[in-house]
């Protein structure tokens, strides 16, 4: 019997996991990308996932286009989760794949698109989040022939992304939904939490100015703990490590994973010009921004998120309450609890 049940438990895991279609992957060149300090790639490699299939309308345009964008050190399949497709992908959701064009692109500098460590290491183009964002553009108009855009969601870095997306290509979307976010220069904890970052690895004996051998373990384990700290609620943390012997036992247990050093030094550098707050008037759909109390990267007691939201024509923010389902700035990727929101936002835009 209980062979038997964790079998069904499997089978409806797989069933729910696959309601909505398969996910096709691809990868873009863009030829001759030249980035905002100048330098230039003769081939910048783009990945990307897509779920459903574009319709389009008599004149030929894309009409169900969605672009989902991830966060620092993510990938587009880090969207492909039960806690995130599956509340969002399948038949009747709300970006149903059977009648979305979902669209997952692997940022500039990240996943299976060009970064330092496929080989150019410290020498890679110092990219910018403009850059990645002009990358995307590229992407979704001169490789996958979209024109408009349904939706341009995005989480954390993600997020940051989209309000860019909203001031430099207005006219592009129907509506923006950024998750954890500040659409101002990145500064204070946030700016101390990236450097810290990069600290850490360029302070690693083992990372030999990039050119390391072997992955700086120190380095790279300091910037684990950092993450940690940033990126959990600190009511989470205290119910999963309730005692000062969970807390260590954890801690000795972390790992890096399968980080690089130079990939994570140019994540976190690549916020350095990130500004959207001067521009925020040039943005014309509308935008619902959603943070969650409990995030310690974009702290609710700034009030940054209020004050530049009213300068967006039709922008609205919502503070997520902090409770026992909210996972700090990870909230971000958990549509059970925003995901009314969204609904009220694609229904707003229609």
């Amino acid at each position: 019997m209980k062979l038997t049940h964790m079998l069904g438990l499997v089978f409806v895991a797989v069933m729910r996991a696959a309601v909505y279609p398969a996910p096709t992957e691809g990868d873009w060149i863009a030829k001759n990308f030249k980035f905002t300090t100048g330098e230039t790639l003769p081939e910048l490699r783009l990945h990307y996932i897509t779920i459903g299939k574009a319709a389009r309308d008599a004149s030929g345009k894309v009409v169900n286009a969605v672009l989902i964008l991830h966060g620092t050190g993510g990938t587009g399949r880090g969207f492909l989760t039960e806690t995130f497709a599956g509340e969002l992908f399948g038949p009747g959701q709300l970006l149903d794949g059977a009648t979305h064009y979902i669209i997952l692109p692997d940022g500039l500098g990240h996943g299976k698109s060009s970064k330092p460590s496929d080989g150019m290491r410290m020498g890679f183009p110092k990219y910018t989040y403009d850059d990645m964002v002009r990358a995307q553009y590229l992407l979704l108009t001169e490789g996958l022939g979209v024109s408009h855009l349904r939706l341009v969601l995005g989480t954390s870095m993600g997020a940051m992304h989209t309000w860019l997306w909203g001031e430099t290509y207005p006219e592009f979307m129907d509506a923006l939904m950024p998750l954890a976010s500040a659409p101002i220069a990145i500064a204070g904890r946030n700016w101390m939490q990236r450097q810290m970052r990069i600290n850490c690895i360029k302070s690693d004996p083992a990372w030999n100015g990039g050119e390391y051998t072997k992955p700086p373990i120190l380095g790279l384990t300091c910037v684990s703990y950092i993450r940690i700290l940033m990126t959990s609620g600190a009511l989470r943390l205290q119910e999963e490590y309730p005692t000062r012997e969970s807390v260590i036992e954890m801690l000795g247990k972390n790992r890096p994973g399968q980080t690089d050093a130079n990939d994570i030094i140019y994540e976190m550098a690549a916020s350095r010009f990130y500004n959207p707050a001067p521009q925020l008037d040039k943005i014309k759909a509308p935008l619902l921004a959603i943070n969650s109390a409990d995030d310690e990267i974009n702290p609710p007691e700034l009030g940054i998120l209020e004050r530049e939201t009213k300068k967006v024509k039709r922008g609205k923010f919502v503070l997520l309450p902090i409770t026992g389902q909210t996972r700090g700035h990870g909230t971000h990727s958990q549509p059970a609890i925003w995901g009314k929101y969204l609904a009220e936002l694609l229904d707003e835009s229609k």
